[in-house]
């Protein structure tokens, strides 16, 4: 390995706290029963050095939304000593798990708690010298969940992440973006921490009563287990109308295959990756602001947002070294978005996290509307919302340092 740049130091920090609610809370759709082996984590980075610092943290909920999300983003720029607008807060949208409300104790606790995990994590910082960047192929996981009719061009069935329909599940895997892309962090020789994105659904079977990470969450673990001395992030990318619905009839024991199958992906990804030397000073975050115009014959939390001139959205981009780039997306974003995003840099190692934002939910493309199938039916936004996305990704992944 060669030496890192001599130019400012880039400097990182870790966190990882149980979020994990009390029995008896309520799940997004069940009051828990009883707690499982394995519990709900929130998991993140601060990078410092690079102007105000970044914090990028994922958590093992349904969704974060409306006044919620915005006080995340608030705690946590308080304990980075950075402002919102640099912090990207995602979910992994695993369903046995709670959702954010800004009425809840104890997901007020949990913010409280995420914010002094942050405030401690910046006594323990560490320099990075590298960056890693590699990708792999996941096999037998994802498959587009809206089957189409051939002649009408429409939603003939939904394939949802369990499918029970052994007719819908032999139907092809569709659009999917089969890639998982790894971007881990190194102190010279030792790696500080890997990020992991990959875009489905991330159900196996749930409604259960009890919280759990899903196959996603025990990936995690399986790499955490692999190369402990990283800790091991995971992002959900742009899943909306993705599933595991084509290898997946919900027998309970698909869990452990589907888990092992991503976590082979993401070993592979670790494998092939490439190290770069890095410094602050090559590492830039931008943000583009947009507001996703709303469905306003409906009637939710987005569009009393949208009415009342408080819908602004922050889309943010994290550049590394000039040939890398994150994207941190709204909602539950079509995978076209992520594909698109891919081809305007093919000369880039891009990839993105979607499920930020959850106030607008669906985030179908324009040629999905008149397909209709469930995610066009409760979207909130309407089809102008695809090119005010692909403008602001367009802008960050072509602006310059």
């Amino acid at each position: 390995m060669s030496g890192s740049a001599q130019t400012a130091p880039l400097k990182l920090s870790t966190f990882d706290i149980d979020v994990t609610p009390p029995v008896g809370h309520d799940l997004a759709y069940d009051p828990m029963i009883q707690s499982w082996d394995m519990g709900l984590r929130a998991k993140g980075v601060v990078l410092s050095g690079a102007g105000q610092p970044i914090v990028l943290v994922a958590i093992d909920w349904i969704g974060i939304d409306d006044a919620c999300y915005d006080e995340f983003k608030r705690a946590l720029a308080s304990a980075a000593g950075t402002v919102p607008e640099r912090v990207a807060v995602h979910t992994i949208h695993q369903h046995d798990a709670p959702r954010g409300d800004i009425q809840d104790d104890f997901v007020l606790a949990a913010i409280h708690r995420l914010e002094m995990a942050v405030v401690h994590s910046l006594e323990n910082t560490r320099t990075v010298t590298h960056i890693g960047l590699g990708e792999a192929e996941v096999y037998k996981v994802a498959s587009n969940r809206r089957i189409l009719d051939v002649k009408t061009d429409t939603v003939r069935a939904p394939r949802f992440t369990t499918c029970r329909d052994s007719a819908l599940r032999a139907e092809p895997e569709g659009v999917i973006d089969p890639m998982v892309s790894a971007i881990s962090f190194w102190e010279d020789e030792e790696p500080i921490a890997v990020m992991s994105f990959y875009a489905t659904h991330p159900q196996s079977y749930y409604r259960t009563g009890i919280p759990n990470p899903d196959f996603p969450g025990i990936a995690r673990f399986f790499r955490q287990l692999a190369v402990p001395n990283a800790l091991h992030i995971h992002f959900t990318g742009a899943g909306g109308n993705i599933g595991a619905g084509k290898y997946n009839d919900g027998a309970k024991e698909n869990r452990l295959i589907l888990a092992e199958r991503l976590a082979d992906g993401i070993k592979r990804a670790w494998e092939s990756t490439e190290l770069q030397p890095v410094s602050a000073n090559a590492i830039h975050w931008g943000v583009r602001p947009v507001v996703l115009p709303a469905d306003t014959t409906k009637n939710n939390i987005y569009v009393e947002r949208y009415k009342s001139g408080k819908a602004k959205i922050d889309i943010q981009c994290l550049s590394l070294n000039n040939n890398a780039s994150v994207l941190f997306m709204p909602g539950e974003l079509f995978v076209e978005y992520q594909l698109a995003a891919k081809k305007m840099r093919p000369d880039l190692f891009v990839t993105m996290a979607a499920y930020g934002d959850y106030t607008p939910g669906y985030i179908p493309t324009v040629a999905a509307f008149p397909q209709r199938g469930y995610e066009v039916v409760v979207s909130k936004v309407t089809p102008e919302s695809e090119n005010i996305l692909m403008e602001a990704m367009h802008q960050l992944l072509n602006t310059g340092p």
